[in-house]
């Protein structure tokens, strides 16, 4: 029978890391949820939905298909690695049309493996048959748990620039869907905002003015650091969308734009204002 999707296990959110020995932690990748299915040769890459992208991954799919298995499901995150060694989710879009040697695939979780169904068994030990098939410094790369207690680990977490940690039970079975058997503690939040504007002077940095968009209430600054794909883009969205400035608001060196403009937002959390944010990519509201 051949193997189908598996609607992935969704981590939940929480403050602060759960703590004693029965977790593991590792590292929150900010990419794209996927899913790895290989049956002989032929290897299919699905979406956190289940939409099957395999052309869009071609050389991560080619990747797969040298592993020594006879057939796998595997969970991970597709990735791209910036200059500092972190991933970076506003790359994704332009390696998978441009440079797909950009592309790695983390792995971190097995749920099949040469015909057996492996989610009844404790993560543990599925992890650690996981470990043993994949070789060192491929594209496929295997999701090194952290080492350390986890109030140790979520401190280092936040000033090495990453955007969070996932921790699980060692002995957690797979189940699709929301689940507490895995717990997600970011040190970053990303959330949508509308842009009311870009503040841009020479020689100085770009900012973009973001709104609360249930409340429409200014919220603070994104700093533009987006790729140079995205900031040609947006300069471009800005002189289409041109629009006065919101009611009270007065800001030098600023092009406001007409409301329907979405940004990304990499923001530190727990703040009720933009805090350390950047625009990581943007969208116009459909």
């Amino acid at each position: 029978m051949r193997l189908k999707f598996i609607p992935p296990l969704m981590p939940t959110l929480v403050e602060k890391p759960p703590e004693g020995d029965g977790w593991i932690h590792e590292v929150k990748f900010d990419g794209y949820r996927s899913q790895i299915v290989l049956e002989g040769n032929i290897v299919r890459i699905f979406t956190r939905r289940g939409l099957d992208w395999t052309s869009e991954y071609r050389d991560l799919a080619a990747a797969a298909a040298l592993l020594e298995v006879e057939s796998a499901i595997i969970d991970g995150e597709i990735i791209v690695l910036n200059d500092a060694g972190l991933s970076d989710f506003a790359a994704i879009r332009t390696a998978i049309t441009r440079r797909q040697q950009d592309l790695y695939f983390v792995a971190f979780d097995l749920l099949h493996l040469n015909g057996h169904d492996l989610r009844d068994i404790p993560l543990e030990d599925r992890r650690e048959i996981l470990a043993e098939m994949i070789p060192e410094g491929g594209r496929i790369q295997f999701s090194q748990a952290l080492p350390g207690d986890a109030k140790a680990i979520f401190h280092l977490v936040d000033p090495a620039g990453l955007e969070g940690m996932v921790s699980k039970r060692k002995d957690s079975k797979y189940r699709s869907g929301n689940s507490t058997a895995w717990l997600k503690t970011k040190a970053y939040s990303i959330d949508e905002y509308e842009l009311l504007g870009v503040e841009r002077e020479p020689g100085k940095p770009a900012f973009a003015l973001m709104a609360d968009r249930a409340t429409g209430k200014y919220v603070g600054s994104a700093f533009i650091n987006s790729s140079r794909a995205i900031r040609e883009r947006l300069w471009k969205r800005v002189q289409e969308h041109a629009g006065p400035p919101p009611k009270g608001m007065t800001r030098p060196a600023t092009q406001w734009v007409k409301p329907g403009i979405i940004g990304r937002v990499k923001h530190l959390r727990g703040e009720d204002d933009l805090r350390h944010a950047s625009l990581q990519d943007f969208r116009e509201e459909r």
